[in-house]
């Protein structure tokens, strides 16, 4: 019971740590676009950073999902 806890804590740290690394991800490739192809809003660093959230959102809803389904299945 203890490592089952354990186990799911661990697993939402590896959901926020994906997060980050997908948002750093889109965020530092629209800063590469924006230096290669100026323009005046920073078009690429926006929409990259705002598509890298949308993307980790649906990682974290996946996740819980395969948690949740995982959990109901232990408890059969």
């Amino acid at each position: 019971m203890k490592n089952d806890n354990l186990n799911k804590y661990l697993g939402f740290v590896n959901i926020a740590f994906q997060m980050g690394i997908i948002i750093a991800g889109g965020v530092l490739l629209g800063i590469w676009l924006d230096g290669k192809f100026p323009n005046k809003y920073s078009a690429f660093t926006i929409s990259l950073s705002l598509l890298g959230v949308f993307i980790a959102l649906y990682q974290v809803y996946r996740s819980v999902i395969k948690m949740s389904e995982e959990d109901e299945k232990n408890e059969k």
